[in-house]
């Protein structure tokens, strides 16, 4: 008993030391976590029950900035669609356009080198820059790509400058920086087993059959990874819809120019522009936060559900 009782307070010590070590590992993280994202998603809760112009202290308004949000604003609903519309069409286009390649680029025998380049600088450009080179590629009047399809025979859409081409031009625009995708998919691809494509050949397995039973298993977490960040990013999904609208509205953008976006007709408005245009532009913090809450809680909902999909097919496989 008195072993027992002289060793309990040194095993008490040596499980705080230990408790103490780990807390100071993972004290980098609990510092970023709490100020880049704990402070600010508790802050965005306070304020979106408060009225606050960024000026004046805030003074509590209850459930004021939610219904005015929720059932008042009018582009709310444009908004939301386009965003929603983005992340399902941009998404998934980019994840098939970005495998197609990885595919393409791992099985040419010659002109490796230059294919994935050539796919991969794209993705370097500056969203600014490259919005503004697209923009003008597809210009309806001057731009070249018009003038292509105009000299054989297709009729060119407007592009930006029509509301029903905005969406599918960014769409164009974001497989056009497909590098990034590709070049993770080519990493997936190289790192599937050679043995298992000879085993499969051996027993007479085409191209897709091998592809459906030995390429497509060792790839599906790459595969979900590629989906639950393309959603993630295409949620905050601003400065090329931005651009593009300005540019193609032909307005001058100068020192203290306030352009509402959305061009044309409302078609390329996305959650964060509004999100901007209320709290930057119109001091409207109470709604701006509803917002910002309202769409963290639909790409956690989303999330959550690519995830337990996930799960489920890494189950399956396994």
């Amino acid at each position: 008993m008195a072993t027992m009782t002289t060793d309990a307070p040194a095993l008490r010590r040596k499980h705080l030391r230990r408790r103490l070590s780990t807390l100071g590992f993972l004290s980098p993280w609990l510092v970023g976590f709490t100020v880049f994202f704990g402070y600010p998603l508790i802050a965005t809760v306070y304020f979106s029950f408060m009225h606050y112009n960024q000026i004046k202290a805030p003074t509590f308004v209850g459930l004021r900035n939610w219904r005015y949000v929720l059932e008042q604003m009018p582009l709310f609903g444009p908004a939301l669609w386009n965003t929603l519309w983005l992340v399902v069409v941009m998404v998934a286009l980019r994840v098939v356009f970005g495998l197609g390649i990885g595919l393409l680029i791992t099985k040419i025998k010659s002109g490796v080198g230059f294919f994935r380049t050539a796919f991969y600088l794209p993705y370097l450009a500056p969203p600014v820059a490259a919005t503004v080179a697209f923009v003008f590629l597809l210009n309806p009047g001057s731009g070249p790509v018009n003038g292509i399809l105009g000299k054989v025979g297709i009729d060119a859409p407007n592009w930006f400058n029509d509301p029903a081409w905005a969406k599918p031009s960014l769409v164009l625009l974001s497989l056009w920086g497909i590098g990034d995708l590709m070049v993770i998919f080519m990493a997936a691809l190289l790192d599937v087993p050679k043995e298992q494509y000879e085993a499969a050949e051996l027993d007479g397995a085409g191209a897709f059959t091998k592809f459906r039973y030995v390429t497509w298993p060792s790839i599906t977490p790459i595969v979900m990874f590629a989906v639950v960040t393309g959603v993630v990013q295409t949620m905050q999904h601003y400065t090329q819809a931005l651009v593009a609208g300005k540019l193609a509205s032909g307005v001058s953008i100068g020192p203290g120019t306030v352009i509402q976006p959305g061009y044309p007709d409302h078609s390329t408005l996305t959650v964060p522009q509004l999100v901007y245009s209320l709290g930057f532009q119109n001091f409207n913090t109470g709604a701006a936060c509803v917002l910002s809450l309202v769409l963290f809680a639909i790409a956690m909902a989303v999330t959550t559900l690519l995830m337990r999909q996930r799960a489920g097919l890494l189950s399956a496989d396994d």
